[in-house]
């Protein structure tokens, strides 16, 4: 059975609504869900440059304001890289943060799944990117 075809202008809402509901969770002081939402529209946006290098600005920036200089620096690499290499190649599910590494393929959730056009895939013992940390 092959997958669904991807909907780009579902897509692009999707990835607009994470990135608002990213914009949102700072200021109640809860920044693992604006890097959970921002993980979400990385998985939507990996095979669209801009958009793709937009969220790890996104995430570079709230790793700087929450002081996660680790998450800083992997962000920086991962700025160019998304730059460069997202129309050729991406590990699909990739959550997009720095305490992953940046060619691992991870499980992309049902939901995102769905709006992306793309099979089932499971990663063994790869963390579901769908779940709230």
């Amino acid at each position: 059975m092959s997958a669904p075809r991807p909907d780009l202008a579902r897509i692009r809402a999707a990835y607009r609504a994470e990135l608002s509901a990213a914009s949102r969770a700072p200021a109640g002081g809860d920044a693992a869900a604006a890097f959970h939402h921002l993980e979400r529209a990385h998985i939507l946006s990996q095979r669209h440059t801009l958009a793709h290098v937009h969220v790890h600005w996104r995430m570079l920036r709230l790793g700087a304001s929450v002081g996660d200089w680790r998450e800083v620096l992997g962000q920086a690499s991962r700025i160019v890289a998304a730059a460069i290499v997202s129309r050729i190649w991406v590990p699909i599910g990739n959550t997009g943060r720095a305490n992953v590494s940046a060619l691992k393929p991870m499980p992309v959730p049902d939901d995102l799944r769905a709006i992306l056009g793309v099979e089932a895939q499971r990663t063994q013992g790869a963390p579901d990117p769908g779940s709230r940390p």
